[in-house]
């Protein structure tokens, strides 16, 4: 039981009653900010709102433009990332 618990701290990062204190304090600090700039909960998932909207009018053509993009960028990416961490591997192993 000991070691679920440690678990769910190491998960967590710290005891449950910190954390919620830490959230707390956090939320409170962010949510005057918020506030003090006039930024509304509600503003902003309008606008995210909003931004899934123009991007649906757009249209599925501007979407598999930008996939096509991806995946051409990827061909390069992808493989160059997988030498470095097996070289990272092989370094780390000496």
């Amino acid at each position: 039981m000991a070691s679920r618990n440690n678990a769910f701290e190491n998960f967590l990062g710290g005891a449950p009653i910190n954390v919620i204190a830490r959230l707390f304090f956090i939320s409170l600090v962010v949510g005057a900010l918020l506030m003090w700039l006039e930024l509304r909960p509600i503003d902003i998932l309008r606008g995210v709102q909003a931004f899934f909207d123009r991007i649906y009018q757009l249209g599925f053509g501007a979407i598999q433009e930008l996939a096509s993009y991806v995946v051409a960028g990827a061909v390069f990416v992808v493989p160059s990332w997988f030498v470095l961490r097996l070289a990272n591997l092989r370094s780390a192993k000496r």
